[in-house]
């Protein structure tokens, strides 16, 4: 069964979802920003930090030193070949106005929780994405867009009073986009899942 998204849905229940982690998010960086120095430990809370929306759509609330689980590091060869495939695509449909290299990102956006959550190996990962963002395309883009045209809107006019206040502004923005992957992948992805899980008739009784 298709899902369909809401612009509206999205962008409220992105917000609800960043407000709710916000401090935990806000941790999850200050904590990724002073070690991203470290080698190989920062392959591990790159990756953890890209897949933070999972647990987000999980209706968990995070612990920020999360980020440093070991479990993120196994993933590190397929982490690098999803990100080389997405980049190699990427590249040349950026050259046909764009556009193309726009509808791509879009299709493969939930591909890095994929391959986390569901572990699917880079290809099936891209093709999952493929098919679950399969119509609603266009309303995941307009609900970014919306949000980042109020963001700037916002931010002209706080940094009009204080340059102090944008940075509080981009700081309120990250976790709200990151709750909107977050209930972007819930719907298009768990929900649908759980919906399968009921189709499925119970074997009659002996």
């Amino acid at each position: 069964m298709e899902r369909k998204l809401k612009v509206l849905d999205i962008v409220t229940n992105g917000v609800t979802i960043g407000m709710k982690n916000f401090l935990s998010i806000l941790g999850a960086i200050v904590l990724y920003v002073l070690t991203i120095w470290i080698p190989y430990l920062n392959v591990g809370t790159t990756i953890a930090m890209a897949s933070l929306p999972i647990e987000l759509s999980k209706g968990n609330v995070m612990n920020p030193t999360a980020i440093f689980d070991a479990k993120y590091r196994k993933y590190m060869g397929e982490y690098f070949i999803l990100q080389g495939l997405i980049l190699m695509a990427l590249l040349p449909a950026a050259l046909f106005v764009i556009i193309p290299a726009l509808v791509l990102g879009l299709s493969w956006s939930l591909a890095i929780f994929l391959l986390i959550d569901k572990e699917l190996n880079p290809t099936q990962a891209l093709a999952a994405s493929n098919n679950y963002t399969y119509g609603n395309k266009w309303r995941i883009f307009f609900s970014f867009l919306i949000l980042i045209v109020a963001y700037l809107i916002v931010a002209s006019i706080l940094g009009l009073i204080s340059e102090f206040l944008v940075v509080i502004a981009v700081i309120l923005l990250l976790p709200i986009m990151l709750g909107v992957k977050a209930y972007i992948y819930k719907v298009l992805v768990l929900d649908e899942g759980e919906i399968e899980e009921e189709a499925v008739p119970e074997a009659p009784a002996e």
